[in-house]
């Protein structure tokens, strides 16, 4: 195994207080602006900075293996681009998935059929409507037959009352 060097808290610390005072001055500097470019400690903090970007890009031209000899572009590979406010266009018309149009258009037409159905111009609602009419002339019959039977009833008591009073004089 290789040697390996373990930072001490205090260094962390350290390096922790750096950054958020350089952090503080560039807040200062934002804020301050002229006042700022007067002391010499900021000037050497920026030009720190400086030296770590031009290494950023050292970095960035310096390969590592075959990366620098070989040009990878991947077809697949969409690059994030973003939009500012300004740029949105909310006016115009907005693309639906293939899911959302294939619902929307489901949607209509289940309306559509119900009107239809409502109107009584689909074959289940005709075939709804004869059913209807075949179960109301039956129910029409049964309650004339029912109204028959209790007149036949009723004419039976009369009749058997009559015989009976007749008997009784």
């Amino acid at each position: 195994g290789r040697a390996r060097q373990y930072t001490s808290p205090e260094e962390i610390d350290a390096q922790l207080q750096a950054e958020k005072q350089k952090a503080r001055e560039e807040e200062e500097q934002e804020e301050g602006g002229d006042g700022a470019a007067g002391d010499p400690k900021k000037e050497k903090k920026s030009l720190d900075s400086d030296e770590s970007e031009d290494e950023e890009d050292d970095y960035q031209q310096k390969r590592k293996g075959v990366e620098g000899l070989i040009d990878i572009e991947n077809p697949n590979r969409v690059a994030q681009t973003t939009k500012k406010v300004t740029q949105l266009d909310l006016d115009g018309p907005k693309e639906l998935s293939r899911r959302e149009r294939e619902e929307i258009e489901k949607q209509k037409a289940k309306e559509r059929y119900m009107k239809m159905h409502l109107a009584g111009k689909t074959e289940q609602a005709k075939a709804d409507l004869a059913r209807l009419a075949i179960i109301r002339k039956q129910r029409e019959e049964a309650a004339r037959k029912k109204e028959e039977e209790r007149k036949a009833k009723d004419d039976a008591t009369l009749s058997g009352k009559r015989m009976q009073s007749l008997s009784l004089n």
